[in-house]
């Protein structure tokens, strides 16, 4: 039967249909700004505690031990910040009875003479902040990022040696993980305590492709960020980059606002190429961290035994922001305080940018990987 009521189904059912179609577009419309947004914002730092890795030296570089949280004063952008947590270097190195060589005792006031008349142990210093103890880090959480370009063909298995041992040696607390690189970003080891495992995945490694440094760097320093306490990368180049999207000003901004460290060894071939030589530079001095560029395998082994020594001499200091409506670059200076401490030498970073703006995509990026973060 045709008529007007016959009509009404098919009325209905196109009115059905256009209203779920528009649904659905504004549907999508709502939820792709929120996606790219989302995304916009996913390296973006919303800081509550930042963290600082400080090394005090003298004129001669020898470590200075036996500071206290009082001894620092840190100030951002001008603003006096209180101390929350404070750790003196590797707790296992400050337990120890056996003197360090490498490290100056600060100048204290003497014992009290009642304490020497009865022949007592001196008490193991303790930190409090506020009256309550201050927790410390425990130890050190360390990237190792081998080079295993093209360009190591020369000198692969003496890198492999140096680095080998700089995990051996590295104290029980500290966890270690071990990545490689070449034009693709390899992780070989997640952090952990397992030093077999780690020397393992070192041995394992092939030399290959070209060499995306600042590429594959961006990539730790994004597994490092999450982590709290000292985190360092150690970085092993045999040569400049030249297979990098990124450039290492991005790396440098990205581990600043993470607090994290990054130590670079370097061969001649890397020293002999201005360009790469001055990043490197850069890249470290502005971390906390130091650049190395050795000669043979014996530079390469001191430059990898002067990174364990520094990673367990570091003063860790860490702070709540005060109110500060800087959302961009935020500066950070430390300075010791009180009778005979200013002629000491402090290294730390700088500042730090309270927010990401801008994030680069790299091909590592396409093949999510375990958190290392969460390996124990």
């Amino acid at each position: 039967m045709k008529g007007p009521h016959a009509m009404i189904p098919k009325r209905i059912t196109y009115a059905c249909l256009n209203a779920g179609v528009v649904l659905l577009l504004l549907q999508a419309a709502v939820q792709r700004p929120a996606a790219q947004d989302e995304e916009a914002s996913r390296f973006r730092m919303n800081v509550v505690l930042v963290e600082l890795n400080v090394a005090v030296t003298d004129s001669k570089g020898n470590y200075i031990t036996g500071l206290r949280p009082e001894d620092f004063a840190i100030t951002e952008d001008n603003i006096q910040e209180k101390l929350a947590n404070f750790e003196e270097g590797d707790e296992s190195i400050r337990k120890s009875n056996v003197p360090d060589p490498l490290a100056t005792p600060v100048d204290r006031d003497p014992e009290p003479v009642e304490a020497k008349a009865m022949g007592a142990e001196p008490p193991a210093p303790t930190h409090t902040l506020a009256g309550q103890t201050v927790p410390g880090f425990g130890g050190a959480n360390v990237f190792v990022l081998f080079d295993t370009s093209n360009y190591m063909y020369r000198s692969f298995v003496f890198a492999q040696d140096a680095i080998a041992d700089f995990v051996r040696t590295m104290p029980d607390a500290s966890k270690i993980a071990f990545y490689s690189y070449s034009r693709d970003l390899s992780r070989a080891a997640l952090l952990t305590e397992d030093r077999f495992k780690v020397v393992n995945g070192v041995r394992s490694t092939v030399a290959g492709d070209d060499a995306a440094l600042y590429n594959s760097l961006l990539l730790t320093v994004k597994d490092a960020a999450p982590l709290q306490g000292r985190k360092a990368i150690v970085v092993f180049s045999n040569g400049p980059d030249n297979a990098s999207s990124v450039p290492p000003e991005d790396v440098a901004e990205l581990a600043q606002s993470t607090g994290t460290l990054i130590y670079i060894v370097s061969t001649r071939q890397a020293e002999s190429e201005p360009v790469s030589s001055a990043a490197f530079e850069r890249m470290s001095k502005a971390t906390g961290g130091k650049a190395y560029f050795a000669r043979n395998w014996r530079e390469e082994k001191q430059a990898f035994a002067s990174i364990r020594d520094d990673l367990n001499h570091l003063y860790t200091l860490a702070y709540y922001p005060q109110a500060n409506p800087n959302r961009g670059w935020r500066t950070i200076k430390v300075k010791l305080v009180g009778k005979n401490l200013e002629k000491y030498h402090l290294r730390t970073r700088d500042g730090y940018s309270l927010q990401q703006q801008t994030e680069v995509t790299t091909e590592a990026d396409a093949t999510p990987e375990p958190n290392p973060a969460k390996q124990q």
